[in-house]
């Protein structure tokens, strides 16, 4: 049975945290509120538990999970090198709502889907979350919805799609959303924007000009 936490409350959120990183610990799936929508979360390192959260939300591996990280010094851990473009991106707009498709560290035993050897990870501009990926280190997340639906902005929608399948949902009330994080692959030589999203194409090129717009 799932267990819920309304993390408005200090006492109920400290609760909520620790269940979520027990939960992430053995493997579960927690929902969390992020700056954009709430996102269904598991171990990254952990490929059952990140295959569980794709059957969750019933998408195929084509369609690889992001990685959410509390602070930059993560991202040494994860990619072979940030190239210039990706330390200007994260300096004008980490936390927040914008990620990164970089390559990833080819020691790292994990498995996210069909990744071609890149990460999309993010830093999201949220406190809950930060503080619950500052607990049990970097997540898979995506958004906590089944695949063709809406993406949620209250948890109570994420429950109403996913239920039981999930084992803690922090309940940081309604989100921002219903905007998604804005994507730019920086894996091959120029920048290219994946996806258009939260943030304005304008103050993206305005601080990488080359950055190719489809």
């Amino acid at each position: 049975m799932a267990q819920h936490y309304n993390c408005s409350d200090p006492s109920a959120r400290s609760a909520g945290v620790e269940a979520a990183v027990a939960a992430v610990g053995r493997g579960e799936l927690v929902v969390l509120p992020t700056d954009t929508v709430y996102g269904i979360g598991a171990d990254a390192f952990d490929p059952r538990a990140v295959a569980g959260l794709l059957a969750a939300k019933g998408r195929g591996r084509h369609k690889p999970s992001p990685v959410l990280v509390a602070s930059t010094d993560a991202l040494g851990d994860l990619v072979e090198d940030l190239p210039g473009p990706a330390e200007d991106l994260i300096k004008a707009f980490w936390p927040g709502g914008l990620t990164l498709v970089l390559r990833h560290r080819a020691s790292l035993s994990w498995d996210l889907g069909e990744t071609g050897g890149t990460v999309a990870v993010r830093m999201p501009d949220h406190p809950l979350a930060l503080e619950l990926l500052a607990a049990a280190g970097p997540m898979a997340v995506s958004s906590a919805n089944l695949t063709d639906r809406p993406s949620p902005e209250d948890c109570e929608a994420a429950f109403r799609m996913l239920g039981n399948s999930v084992a803690v949902y922090l309940d940081g009330g309604r989100t921002a959303g219903p905007v998604s994080s804005s994507i730019v692959d920086l894996s091959g030589d120029t920048p290219v924007l994946v996806r258009d999203g939260v943030l304005p194409v304008a103050e993206l090129t305005e601080v990488v000009p080359d950055l190719i717009v489809p």
